[in-house]
């Protein structure tokens, strides 16, 4: 059995609840009239008409407690009052329901003047018709006015605490209706942000890879005329760039078919140099060995900020100098990413999105990127990730 079916069988039975309980009432008042109408003498049409009068508006009692109340207070006043059935009293018993009806239905600010009203009006036409002993000095008996004041007094108490149960389950509802909506807000959202992460990782691949295509292709170009076998060897470097190239977007596109392999980490960056020295970058390197055991998101990211940096070498400077450093401050990672000025035009036009990308994935850790023109010449893309709760 699942969680919606047991609770739409709750609110089935919470709806069908107050019809059973209307019915109950009207069996009530049936049953009432019938047993009076045995009664010996007769009782007259009036004295059946007030003695069902007094249950009867417990059908209205939801949506009018108030008046349901009123109604039964004047039955009973109407009923004691004229004595229509010589010896029989309707006592606190059906002001009983009224005063329950009242408290469980009506707000406490209207529900406890009506309630003492009810008991100071009962109790007062009780006493004037002589249903209850005077008051003496010597003998402060009221019992029949007393017996009022217990049974119309734990009648309230219990449907008023039945209403705050009430209004509390609704509270807990509503409540669980928010945090419903909230947990699919947070469901979607956490959808968009992992798919904006795969977007970022396939512009990086793809990038990356197809700009390093493009150079070697240009530079294989050039080298086949005058030199065959360092032609052959560039187009072997394109084959080895679109393998790796296709095996990365495979990586990508798993995660969204939930066969993601490793994610690439800083272990990798031999690679990346390896495909910039091949487009005629000279790259020199400085990673700080602590840097191999930092936590894996943290890795990813450092990856991915020199691949998208090397990839704009590619694009903007060509076969320029580069220099990367990874180094540890006392707070997190720095990673630097800089080139000497181009020796020739791009090599490849640049869209732009690569830097908004590396943005985002820095201001994921709560970090800072730079990318600008280097005081000492050519360009820096500087990126500081603290390490302060990443695991």
């Amino acid at each position: 059995m699942t969680i919606s079916s047991v609770a739409g069988r709750a609110r089935a039975r919470a709806a069908s609840l107050p019809r059973t309980t209307d019915a109950a009432f009207v069996a009530l008042t049936v049953f009432d009239v019938v047993t009076l109408a045995a009664h010996r003498p007769a009782p007259g049409v009036l004295g059946l008409a007030l003695w069902g009068a007094q249950t009867a508006p417990l059908l209205r009692r939801r949506r009018w407690p108030l008046g349901t109340l009123a109604a039964m207070t004047a039955a009973f006043v109407a009923f004691t009052v004229l004595d229509p059935v010589p010896g029989k009293t309707p006592g606190p018993y059906f002001l009983v329901l009224g005063v329950y009806a009242a408290a469980r239905h009506a707000p406490t600010a209207a529900s406890l003047p009506g309630a003492v009203l009810a008991l100071v009006t009962a109790a007062a036409t009780d006493l004037a018709c002589g249903r209850s002993p005077i008051p003496r000095p010597d003998s402060l008996q009221p019992v029949t006015a007393t017996t009022y004041l217990v049974f119309l007094s734990v009648a309230y108490a219990l449907g008023h605490a039945l209403r705050r149960i009430d209004l509390d389950a609704r509270r807990l509802r509503e409540a669980n209706e928010r945090l419903r909506v909230e947990r699919e807000r947070n469901a979607r959202q956490a959808v968009l942000t992992e798919r904006a992460r795969i977007a970022r990782d396939l512009h990086d691949v793809v990038a990356h890879h197809v700009s390093a295509i493009a150079v070697q292709a240009r530079s294989t170009e050039d080298a086949l005329p005058g030199d065959p076998a360092l032609g052959r060897q560039g187009a072997a470097r394109i084959a080895e760039t679109a393998d790796t190239a296709l095996v990365e977007m495979r990586r990508i596109l798993g995660l969204l078919g939930g066969t993601a392999g490793a994610q690439p980490s800083l272990g990798g960056l031999d690679r990346l140099i390896e495909t910039a020295e091949a487009a005629g970058c000279r790259v020199r390197a400085d990673v700080a060995a602590e840097a191999a055991a930092l936590p894996p998101p943290v890795q990813v990211t450092a990856y991915r900020i020199v691949q998208e940096a090397l990839t704009n070498v590619r694009k903007h400077a060509g076969p320029a100098d580069v220099r990367i450093t990874l180094r540890l401050t006392g707070g997190g990672l720095v990673v630097e990413v800089g080139n000497g000025p181009p020796p020739g035009p791009p090599a490849v036009p640049g869209s732009g999105y690569g830097l908004v990308g590396l943005r985002e994935r820095v201001a994921a850790f709560g970090g800072s990127l730079h990318a600008g023109p280097d005081p000492a010449g050519g360009w820096l893309v500087r990126a500081e990730l603290p390490l302060e709760g990443v695991r």
